[in-house]
């Protein structure tokens, strides 16, 4: 079964194209004396789920904040299809079609599903006096019907406060809004920590949508079996460093993820080549 779904990825990923949409070539950053990421390079395709993996310290918040907007790197290029970007913001990040799905959600439970979806992007309609804009809600609330029903997303209803909503109806709605926004690259930051196992297969569920509709996934996990569902290929931090790639994930198990994070496969020779000079 694991091969039929290899397989069937890897078809899919080939029908595509082999050009990027993100491109991360030796990114750099420190905070004091601390290097979070020494020199971090990988690709993502279209319509591919890549693994983001390592232990706590590893880099790889450090990555997603600075692909994000909410944090500049010191050094390395970041390409988008082919182009050369500068992220300064999470509204240029947005610009460039990057949405980001964090452990926090970014939601505010006071408000409803509708305005949660359209946080910082309401539809707004003129009113005769044109510095007066009022936010058109039937339209907002018809178009994340259409958003939730397409991603067969099970709300009862868009106006219902998102305190009122379980863990995995949260999840989801920040997903789907990523969904909805990210036109070329979605981050999912452990978009199923603390979730049961009928949450995680829904907000799994979601992953592959967006692979179908050929955005590029990044996704950040600790939980390898959710990894081999999902992922395409994995690429490992340790340290800031990148110390593995692997591309196949047919025959791969979790406890192998678990030593590549770990350092238990690595000897000392390549850990020394990859450490750029550095202790690890």
């Amino acid at each position: 079964m694991r091969d039929t779904m290899a397989d069937a990825r890897q078809t899919t990923i080939d029908e595509i194209g082999r050009r990027p949409v993100l491109e991360v070539h030796d990114l750099k950053k420190s905070y004091g004396a601390v290097r979070a990421a020494r020199g971090i390079s990988f690709e993502l395709y279209p319509g591919e789920v890549l693994g983001l993996l390592g232990d706590n310290g590893a880099g790889k918040s450090t990555v997603v904040g600075c692909l994000a907007g909410s944090q500049r790197p010191d050094g390395g290029r970041i390409v988008i299809e082919g182009d050369e970007v500068s992220i300064g913001s999470p509204q240029e990040a947005r610009g460039h079609g990057i949405e980001t799905v964090f452990q926090d959600l970014a939601l505010v439970d006071s408000l409803d599903v509708t305005t949660n979806m359209f946080l910082n992007r309401e539809i707004l309609r003129p009113r005769p006096w044109r510095w007066v804009h009022w936010m058109d809600r039937r339209a907002m609330r018809s178009e994340t019907q259409a958003i939730l029903g397409r991603l067969h997303i099970n709300i009862t209803s868009v106006r219902q406060p998102m305190s009122q909503l379980s863990g995995g109806q949260r999840q989801s709605v920040a997903v789907g809004r990523a969904v909805a926004w990210g036109r070329r690259i979605v981050l999912l930051d452990e978009p199923a920590a603390a979730l049961g196992v009928e949450q995680t297969a829904l907000v799994l569920d979601l992953i592959r949508r967006l692979r179908s509709e050929n955005v590029g996934v990044l996704l950040i996990s600790h939980n390898m079996h959710d990894v081999l569902e999902v992922c395409d290929r994995v690429v490992v931090l340790r340290h800031g460093l990148k110390v593995a790639q692997i591309d196949d994930l047919s025959d791969v198990t979790p406890r192998q993820l678990v030593d590549a994070i770990t350092g238990v496969t690595l000897g000392e020779k390549d850990l020394a080549r990859h450490s750029d000079g550095d202790e690890v």
